[in-house]
């Protein structure tokens, strides 16, 4: 991966212009770390860039940047820029494009995030990145409170970086967290859910939720259950105990999940009803958070007689023929009865037991 990236900086340097690796992707590769996408910078215009890759894009949000797909990456290049005043604490008002990394670099969020690589591999360091990724330290680029000021998700990247990489957060970082949290309250819930989901996803949730927890953001982002949250690995049980579905974006999908984790929160989750009108993922999530052993939950699911009604040995149509019936409700309630029969291994999943069944016990009330 890096040495196409070198080969996409030597395009752009090839045509005369200044270009750089720069932050994650640097960072990531110094601590040995996968990464995927690639931000470069360069002192050519999005113009200029797209003239040399003509299948480049501007994002959504146009702050200097082109996309570029290239030998299978996704490449981010943005042109050096200054950045003047910032609106809602999170967009700049005004950039103006220079000829300068260093000014580019000092507009950046932290330390870690501003080291920089040339074509030809040499890694480039005016602000002291190196020394905090040996320190495992988040510190910012200038005043942190400022940063923080002028784009108040960076509160929220510091406590991802610091989640994700197991660093420690500078005491100057620590003091403007408290001082601008309140600004977490002005930014979208978007954008506050994407950097919360890499955080809850990390290897290192628990730090982070305890990080959020320390300098009482769980109030600035209306997570009143965040201390509830134990004993999970799982993105979306986090989310369940959390239950703010209703101010935070989910899909109606993950609406469904989490309400069902919640659900059976209260339930036996070897019991073999929960698990066969829940499955196996919803049970496991919620046991998980009980302190039960998933294994034993996985045993118990594959050992369930029926794992959907199209399991049972019967056809509505030898039921309606079994009782002498046209089609009807009555059906549905056979059905729940004879599922919760041979799920507790009361009525054998067989043929003529399930009919022999269901017309001693249904024939008298049809």
């Amino acid at each position: 991966m890096l040495e196409n990236a070198l080969k996409l900086l030597k395009e752009l340097t090839s045509h005369d212009y200044k270009a750089y690796i720069v932050g994650g992707f640097v960072r990531d590769y110094l601590l040995g770390r996968d990464s995927q996408d690639i931000d470069v910078t360069t002192n050519a215009t999005p113009k200029e860039i797209k003239e040399i890759f003509e299948d480049g894009f501007l994002p959504t949000e146009d702050y200097g940047s082109v996309i570029v797909n290239k030998y299978g990456i996704r490449f981010e290049i943005t042109t050096f820029r200054k950045e003047f005043a910032y609106q809602d604490h999170r967009k700049p008002v005004e950039i103006e494009y220079i000829d300068d990394l260093y000014q580019d670099l000092l507009r950046r969020d932290f330390t870690i995030n501003a080291i920089c690589m040339d074509e030809n591999g040499e890694v480039i360091d005016f602000l002291g990145g190196r020394d905090d990724l040996e320190r495992k330290l988040i510190r910012t680029i200038g005043d942190a409170a400022d940063r923080f000021q002028e784009d108040a998700l960076r509160i929220l990247r510091a406590i991802r970086f610091a989640t994700v990489l197991d660093f420690q957060l500078d005491s100057t970082v620590s003091s403007a967290i408290l001082e601008t949290r309140h600004l977490l309250g002005e930014l979208s819930y978007q954008r506050k859910k994407e950097e919360l989901d890499k955080i809850f996803a990390s290897g290192h949730a628990k730090k982070g939720i305890d990080l959020l927890l320390e300098y009482h953001l769980d109030k600035n982002l209306e997570l009143k259950n965040l201390s509830q949250v134990e004993n999970t690995d799982s993105l979306i049980g986090i989310w369940s105990v959390l239950n703010v579905d209703s101010i935070y974006p989910f899909s109606n999908n993950e609406k469904e999940m989490m309400e069902n984790i919640r659900k059976v929160m209260s339930l036996n989750n070897l019991d073999p009803m929960a698990l066969y009108e829940y499955g196996l993922y919803v049970n496991s999530v919620a046991g998980e958070m009980k302190g039960l052993d998933k294994k034993q939950i996985t045993e118990s699911y594959n050992a369930l007689i029926i794992h959907s009604r199209g399991d049972l040995d019967v056809t509505s149509e030898e039921i309606m023929q079994c009782l002498n019936r046209e089609p009807g409700e009555y059906l549905s309630d056979i059905y729940e009865d004879i599922e919760r029969e041979v799920l507790y291994r009361r009525l054998p999943n067989q043929k003529n037991d399930l009919l022999s069944y269901i017309k001693e016990k249904f024939a008298s009330v049809c």
